[in-house]
Formats: structure tokens, sequence, C-alpha cells
């Protein structure tokens, strides 16, 4: 836990609290995180600080303190039943009061930048929908919220960018339920909502059965997305990536290169399975394997770029002599001295404005072909041609099909 739990004023008397996570900056838009069935446990903290990270202040409110305070259970069965008889007792009015309260106390924090939106998982993932039509905020994503489909008619009120997740095998909201839901927000722009197939209800829960690594990324980056666009904070991901590259490439300084990243980074060269996890592996790879270990003629040639609300597509050239042993490309390859011309591939994803991984794709075959590894006689591989190609479209294609006469003329 890294954030801290702060009092909030509800509407009619009480208190109650929320747990509050706040970013490195030190301020940041504000994001209201509404729990699941399980009160304000160790995964809402978790993801209260995980969007912290991403440049948010978020507060978490414990929704269930009408009934009983500062509820933090597990998931064991006995903590199940308790779960699902909280769920079952909700006052989910009362329940939209105690949001709204947060969000006024949020807008009155001077470390929120003023704009604010709410997120939600399961029971969060309909207070988020409720929310957004009932309460002034400025962006709404809730996850397989539960019931959505018995509040269509609140739908037209909804004023903000709101997205909306599902998981195809929801037994909770099911597909008559989540086509119901879908086809009230056709018309609506405004309002997205995504299917990810083969995924079960909270597939986004770290420390749940139904977790589900790409289903769980590819839902965060949507919801960044409409965070980033109605809220803010706005980084400048394509200078940070050049800041990085330059301290990889150019001053080759290892300790800067680091100070570009998260505090758990990792780097993963797809091909070769090379990099690293975590800062203390990863500057160990950097500094012996990878930033003094590249080529002196090393070359990166730009050839197109992509940035996303939190990640950088970079496809280049990368170009060197084979002068020495390049652990991450060519590990226990000796210098062959042959230069060598391959297309790369990075997909950058950041958090905040500090990179959190690397993807980089290349074709290591074509690299062997260069460097007189691997013969491409009879095998549907080839050298520097890919690089050639990929600068001038009119090089010849289809050189590897030997059935591509076959269709002339047809």
């Amino acid at each position: 836990m890294a954030g801290s739990y702060v009092t909030i004023n509800a509407q009619d008397g009480g208190q109650f609290r929320a747990y509050l996570a706040l970013p490195k900056a030190g301020k940041g838009p504000g994001i209201v995180l509404c729990q699941e069935i399980f009160g304000v446990n160790a995964y809402v903290r978790e993801t209260a600080d995980y969007y912290a990270e991403e440049g948010y202040v978020v507060l978490a409110p414990d929704l269930f303190w009408r009934m009983e305070p500062h509820v933090d259970m597990g998931y064991s069965p006995e903590e199940w039943q308790r779960a699902f008889g909280y769920f079952q007792n909700f006052n989910v009015d009362k329940g939209i009061e105690d949001i709204a309260a947060t969000v006024k106390a949020m807008r009155a924090r001077s470390d929120c930048t003023g704009k604010v939106g709410v997120l939600g998982h399961c029971l969060g993932g309909k207070l988020a929908y409720l929310t957004a039509a009932r309460v002034d905020v400025d962006a709404a994503v809730g996850y397989y919220g539960v019931g959505i489909e018995g509040s269509l008619a609140e739908a037209k009120n909804i004023k903000c960018p709101t997205v909306l997740h599902f998981a195809e095998l929801d037994k909770y909201c099911d597909a008559n339920a989540r086509n119901q839901i879908i086809a009230a927000f056709k018309d609506r722009p405004d309002i997205e909502t995504y299917v990810y197939p083969g995924v079960d209800h909270a597939f986004a829960r770290t420390m749940g059965e139904h977790f589900d690594k790409p289903a769980s990324i590819m839902a965060h980056s949507r919801s960044i997305a409409v965070f980033r666009r109605a809220l803010g904070p706005h980084f400048d991901l394509s200078a940070l990536w050049d800041a990085h590259c330059y301290h990889e490439f150019a001053t080759r300084d290892v300790a800067a290169t680091m100070k570009t990243m998260v505090d758990q980074p990792y780097v993963n060269h797809i091909p070769t399975m090379t990099g690293g996890v975590g800062q203390k592996e990863l500057a160990r790879f950097y500094q012996h394997h990878f930033v003094n270990a590249n080529p002196a003629d090393t070359k990166l040639i730009p050839i197109s770029r992509t940035v996303g609300a939190d990640r950088v597509v970079d496809e280049m050239l990368f170009c060197f002599t084979h002068d020495r042993e390049i652990d991450w490309m060519l590990p226990g390859v000796k210098p062959t001295g042959k230069y060598v011309e391959i297309p790369l591939v990075a997909i950058v994803c950041f958090r905040g404005d500090k990179l959190y991984h690397e993807h980089i794709y290349w074709d290591q075959a074509s690299v062997l072909v260069q460097i007189g590894l691997l013969d491409p006689k009879g095998l549907p591989t080839a050298g520097n041609e890919t690089a050639k190609k990929l600068l001038d479209e009119k090089q010849p294609s289809n050189t590897l099909m030997k059935r591509w006469a076959e269709s002339a003329g047809k």
C-alpha cells in the first residue's frame, strides 16, 4: 500500500473514509475509484496506486460504511458469501450520493488540478455508469458492471465521455444483458462499449482466478485513452521516448536511461528473449549487455511513428557492423565483421511520464542470413533485401514464392 486514508463528509451527515493515492508529481487530475463487493481491499488499493502512477490523484471511498465501515475482504468462499450479503443490502442511491460527496471532496483538494473522472469494477462498474448519469464528472469508465441493463433509462443523462468494458463469458452480465446495453449506445459516439472474447467476469482483477492479462492490458489502454482526452494529464510520449533512446545510443549513460523509466520497468527483445525485469536486473542488462555493448557505428533510421494515449509504436531500420559480440541480438555469436540492416519495431508503453516497458521485434532469420550463419537457399527468408524493400516498395515482391508465376494473367 503506497497511499493513505482521508475522511469524507457524507451529504446526509456522518463520515466515511477513502483510500488516497497520489502521483509522484504531487498533483494531477482526479479519479474516484468505486469498489467491488469486497470493500476497499488490496486489489482496490493496488488499482488506485496504479492510476496514481499514471498521473492521477485517486480516491477510493468506503461505500459499505453505512452497513459496516472499513470492509476489506479477500476471495475465500466465506468472504464471497459475506460479500454477496453486503451486495444484496447495499443502497445504490445512497452509494451514488457518497460518490458525489467524494467527487466534491476531490474537486476541493489542492492537489487535484480540477477535472475528475470515475472508474469502477463489478459493482463499481454499475456505480461508475450511474455516476456518469447523475453526478457532474468529466469522464467515466466501468468494467463488467452488474445490472446496468436495468438502468438504461438513465443513459440519456450521461453528458461525459464514457467507456464500458464487458467480458464475453460473464454470467453476471450475460449476452442478453450485454446486447441490451450495447444497443442502447449504438448511436452515442461519446459512449464506447467493448467486449473481450473468451474471458470471464473480473478479467482485470490481478488477484482473481479469472484474471486475463491480454484483455486487461487492452482494456487499460482504452481506459487511459478516455481519461487522457477528458482529464489529462497530457505527456509528450514521443519526446520522452526520444530522450530514452538518446541516453541509450548517444550518451550511453545507463543511469540517465533508467531515470526515464518507472520503478519496476521491463524490456523484452522478443526474438532472443533478452532484456530485464525490474530496476536491478534491467540496469544490469543495460550496463553490461546493451548500452555499452552496441557496435560503434550503430544507427537508427526512423521510418514511422504512431503515438497513442499510453504507448509509442516506432518503426525503424537498425543498422550496424557486427564488430563485437552483441549479447542482446546475437548472444554467443563472435564478431563476423558483416554489415547488417534490419527492420525493427518497438512498442513502448508508458505509465504517466515514464517508460513502463518495451517490446522489441525484428526478423532474426534475416540477421542470421546477413552475418552468414544461415543459408537462405531453399528457405522462405531473406537478407538485407527486407530493409531495401522497406525503403522502396517498388523492389520486387514475392521473390520467395515459387508459385507466384502460376497466377500470372489469372
